[in-house]
């Protein structure tokens, strides 16, 4: 019996990928873990039906065997599988999900390539329809979430360009938070640029050691010309790519991914002297905007123009909802005041979050942050990046709500 036979192999408790295979060795499901001990034997507990399918209780019958790769994270454990399963194709992976929903990684087809993620039901069409053209693909991934989050910790390794136009001359948002190397405003050329890409395509393709070798050819030969700056940030890469830190961790139950995130919630109030007050909250995770998880609070309680209390009616509100996963860190617009409120209302709530706040200058920027000067210097641009998102939402809000009040078309 496969039980039987597990318990003699003892799988090690490390990310990987492992195979159910059937009576001639065909492998019949490939799946990706956090842990390989835990994660196969989570498939010979109780209710294995309800909780993955009659597939998989079907599948687990039929097979005979198991066997497994180790890999060093939960991230190249996630690539392993993706590139797996679309070269053996297993039927019970296939089974499991249309692959019209699967998602794609792909690179364009540009002079300054573009690292986009695209459903299976778009692909080729959005590449055709956009005018991008398609240079390479990785997939199908059979979870999104999960490759959004590999994309996350990617680009914070291998910056890209998803949108900005090349060579405008203008930073985009991307670049002032270090998440696009400077194809908008020509700090990077194609020579430059094109090493990035070919980067990102060997991790994809499970080539972690090769990345990892170009790196260090590249950082000895900058050394060499004296080249000091850029010979630090390929060791700076050498160094993540060695210690990746997974963002995503895959349940124990399930193939779904979990958020690991630090979390930043950024709040803002937006008015016209007092009229149309509109509060928002952006939430910025894992360094990344997450906008499914922002909100809007029209201010009811308070008339005329009080931030302060706006924003103390916004914190309540917001802490009312038990159902929403807590902060690790909250930064709020404007000064010691404002931080003040804050703090407050987590004390009444029985909350130990750390505050900050963004104090801006006379043209509305970013000056500096007050606060835990720890929490401040780690995550400054996560905070400049969740505080500028909440006054973009907060402003468009509020204007929505203006309109509606004076009835403006």
């Amino acid at each position: 019996m496969i039980l039987g036979e597990l318990k003699k192999k003892k799988l090690p408790d490390v990310p990987g990928v492992y195979f159910f295979l059937g009576n001639n060795g065909e492998i019949l499901y490939i799946g990706k873990a956090t842990s390989l001990s835990d994660r196969v034997r989570s498939y010979f507990g109780d209710g294995l039906s309800s909780a993955r399918g009659p597939g998989i209780a079907v599948m687990i019958k039929k097979a005979k065997s198991v066997d497994w790769r180790t890999t060093d994270s939960v991230l190249e454990a996630l690539i392993l599988e993706a590139n797996l399963i679309k070269k053996y194709q297993p039927k019970y992976n296939i089974q499991e999900k249309d692959d019209k929903s699967f998602q794609y990684a792909v690179i364009t087809n540009e002079d300054f390539p573009r690292v986009l993620l695209v459903r299976g039901k778009e692909f080729p069409n959005k590449l055709k329809t956009k005018n991008y053209g398609l240079k390479t693909a990785f997939g199908p991934f059979p979870k999104g979430g999960a490759l959004k989050e590999a994309l996350k910790i990617i680009r914070k390794i291998f910056p890209f360009r998803d949108k900005c136009l090349p060579a405008s001359g203008k930073p985009c948002f991307n670049r002032q938070i270090g998440l696009c190397p400077g194809v908008c405003s020509g700090e990077i050329g194609k020579k430059e640029y094109k090493k990035t890409i070919w980067n990102i395509r060997l991790f994809f393709g499970g080539k972690k050691k090769e990345v990892i070798k170009n790196l260090e050819k590249e950082m000895k030969v900058r050394a060499k010309k004296k080249e000091f700056e850029k010979a630090g940030e390929a060791k700076r890469k050498i160094f993540a790519l060695k210690h990746i830190q997974d963002i995503s961790l895959i349940k124990g139950n399930g193939d779904e991914y979990q958020k690991e995130n630090f979390r930043i919630e950024a709040y803002d109030v937006a008015h016209i002297g007092g009229s149309g007050t509109a509060g928002v909250m952006a939430v910025v995770s894992g360094g990344l905007p997450d906008k499914n998880k922002y909100r809007k609070f029209k201010i009811k309680r308070y008339r005329g123009a009080n931030d302060i209390a706006g924003l103390k009616e916004i914190l309540e509100r917001r802490l009312a909802h038990k159902e929403w996963p807590l902060p690790d860190l909250i930064a709020v617009d404007g000064g010691k005041a404002q931080m003040n409120v804050a703090e407050r209302v987590l004390k009444n709530n029985n909350l130990k979050i750390p505050v900050v706040a963004v104090v801006k200058n006379k043209r509305h920027r970013p000056e500096r942050i007050i606060g835990n000067p720890r929490l401040a210097r780690e995550h400054e641009k996560s905070l400049i990046l969740a505080n500028a998102e909440a006054h973009r939402f907060a402003v468009k809000y509020h204007r929505n709500i203006f309109r509606k009040q004076f009835d403006i078309k």
